[in-house]
């Protein structure tokens, strides 16, 4: 890899995680259920079904794929606080909850890079 690649994946991770803060800064806060978190990562699926679509499509090199994939959306989803926010709801005794953000989440995100996918493929 290149110096050039490692720098999209460094620029692209840091404007992904302040991305992710612009978003979460916007939504209501909540207690419970870990809201910021499922929508950074529902919008972050999305985002990466479209990125991954028009990449494959266009034939791009690597070094888009590190700005926009690795880092960018890799910087801007969360699955390392899903992960921790799931084991902190189960020690609370939340099952309930920490059950449902794991289905609600692996369900969502897969059907929203799945929706990014078939948007861009619909777009002709």
């Amino acid at each position: 890899m290149t110096w050039g690649y490692w720098l999209a994946v460094a620029f692209g991770g840091a404007v992904g995680a302040v991305g992710r803060a612009f978003v979460a800064s916007q939504l209501p806060a909540t207690t419970g259920f870990p809201l910021h978190t499922f929508m950074v990562n529902i919008l972050g699926s999305l985002a990466i079904g479209v990125v991954w679509a028009l990449l494959s499509r266009l034939e791009a090199n690597m070094t888009w794929s590190a700005f926009l994939m690795t880092g960018l959306l890799g910087g801007f989803t969360t699955f390392s606080s899903f992960s921790l926010e799931t084991l902190q709801l189960a020690q609370q005794g939340q099952w309930l909850t920490a059950g449902a953000y794991v289905i609600l989440s692996v369900l969502l995100c897969v059907a929203a890079a799945g929706l990014g996918v078939f948007l861009l493929k619909s777009m002709g």
